[in-house]
């Protein structure tokens, strides 16, 4: 039995669900348990940017365990309270997408995948806060400021599924969702020591979207622990017609058992996927790690596909997709967003159709050689990020080993690179710095193979429990 408040709010989700279900613990003393943290602990880290408020949150957990006691079939999340990032709508609660254009914006309906959430029996308490628009991996923006480090408060939480992160693990959710177009996903769970899936694309339907057809942006988990992950993702996953790219396997493939032997398994290890600037301090971490997967029995080469292009088909997409959802807020509300989203709005409608097809003609050749490389390898291990956490006050990283950024997504090149390939990938806790800092390792696997990712990262989790460290501020 949980005796604490602090020991309900760090319990794995998977063990906290089914104790609600066999009411070992009620929805409301666990409700009870999270606001008492995140009353504490949220002014400090700013992670969740707008609540319902204790007598709601109260009242829908004290509803989930009348519906228990009456018998009716409880849901895989039944009972758990989930604040959902500000970019995905959720009916009845603010979604501002940290823009001041949409401070005061409340939907009338629920993202697809709210409704599975609702569906599943968690009980939505807030939002966690994002950058303007999504756009960065630091979360920031002009409505309800930055994210801090959980395990530094001078420190970047990362983004744009920042909020998620830290409020993850500073023990405010049990689990958290979040998306990822160049890193949003893995980047702010390298920087807090938890764990961030950037699923395949059509994994996780993404209704209502500008695009049902984009498949750089996806939908995805955030636990700390891959077993969480892997919990919320069954819910999250699943085909719906309405999105035409979406995978037709149904989530309850992510309810098998993780376990599995690695014996044999042949992986090819990078440092810097053969072109990018990464701090000493994050090779240095990651390399340590490496004996961990030749103890589970895995082979372990040096080698990296060939990403050339990578950058210039990165850019291109983003922009082009930045043009598409957001040429309207800049006719209208130029004034009210920031330099980088007008930048790479701008830099989206200078583009000619000969220069998208181009872009998308090298995206192919680049996947093509990723694959040629994959049936050689079944999965490719590298850092999540070029840097350690950083300042929070920057905007964005300017310098990598004496390598200027161009822009602010350059210093991001480990995980979009990822991203153009449509493969998964997941950031799993792989150590700290000298200074105490996460730092996250990058597991990504063949074509649709998510449960195969998680099942490596699970192994390795396993052996290390760099996830279980946790962060002053938050005990």
């Amino acid at each position: 039995m949980l005796q604490t408040a602090h020991e309900i709010c760090f319990q794995n989700a998977v063990e906290l669900a089914r104790m609600i279900r066999q009411k070992e613990v009620s929805a409301a003393e666990v409700m009870e348990a999270f606001l008492a943290q995140i009353s504490r602990v949220n002014p400090k880290v700013n992670a969740i940017c707008t609540f319902i408020g204790e007598q709601a949150a109260m009242r829908a957990a004290k509803e989930a365990d009348d519906s228990l006691a009456k018998g009716n079939p409880p849901g895989a999340l039944h009972g758990l309270p989930i604040a959902v990032k500000d970019l995905v709508a959720t009916a009845g609660i603010r979604t501002t997408q940290g823009s001041p254009i949409y401070k005061d914006f409340v939907p009338t309906e629920d993202a697809l995948m709210v409704e599975r959430l609702k569906a599943a029996g968690a009980i939505i308490i807030g939002k966690t806060n994002t950058p303007e628009f999504g756009a960065g991996s630091h979360t920031f923006n002009p409505v309800f400021g930055a994210t801090r480090n959980p395990y530094d408060l001078t420190k970047s939480a990362g983004g744009s599924s920042g909020g998620a992160a830290a409020a993850l693990a500073c023990g405010m959710l049990p689990l958290a969702d979040g998306s990822d177009l160049g890193g949003s996903l893995r980047n702010p769970a390298a920087f807090c020591n938890v764990v961030g899936f950037r699923t395949s694309p059509g994994r996780v339907p993404n209704y209502p979207s500008e695009n049902l057809w984009n498949n750089l942006a996806v939908l995805g988990p955030m636990a700390r622990t891959v077993a969480d992950a892997a919990l919320l993702l069954s819910v999250q996953a699943g085909p719906d017609a309405c999105v035409p790219i979406s995978l037709n396997d149904s989530g309850e493939m992510f309810s098998q058992p993780l376990e599995r032997n690695f014996k044999g398994v042949r992986i090819a290890w990078s440092r810097t996927l053969g072109r990018y600037p990464v701090e000493p301090a994050i090779n240095e971490v990651c390399d340590k790690a490496r004996t961990v997967f030749a103890a589970l029995g895995c082979q372990v080469e040096d080698g990296e596909p060939d990403f050339q292009d990578a950058d210039e088909i990165f850019q291109t997409l983003r922009a082009w997709s930045f043009a598409q959802s957001r040429n309207e807020d800049l006719k209208h509300h130029r004034d009210l967003m920031k330099d980088t989203v007008i930048w790479n709005v701008e830099k989206g409608l200078k583009l000619t159709g000969l220069d998208v097809s181009r872009a998308e003609l090298k995206r192919t050749q680049l996947y093509s050689r990723v694959h040629a490389f994959l049936e050689r390898y079944e999965f490719l291990m590298l850092p999540v990020t070029q840097v350690a956490p950083f300042p929070v006050e920057w905007d964005w990283v300017r310098e990598i080993k004496g390598v200027k950024m161009e822009t602010y997504i350059d210093w991001m090149a480990t995980c979009y690179a990822i991203t153009l390939t449509g493969l998964p990938a997941i950031s799993v806790p792989g150590g700290f710095t000298k200074e105490g800092l996460p730092v996250g390792l990058q597991i990504v696997g063949r074509h649709q193979q998510d449960f195969a990712v998680l099942q490596l990262a699970h192994a390795f989790e396993q052996a290390t429990q760099f996830g279980k460290r946790r962060p002053a501020v938050a005990l």
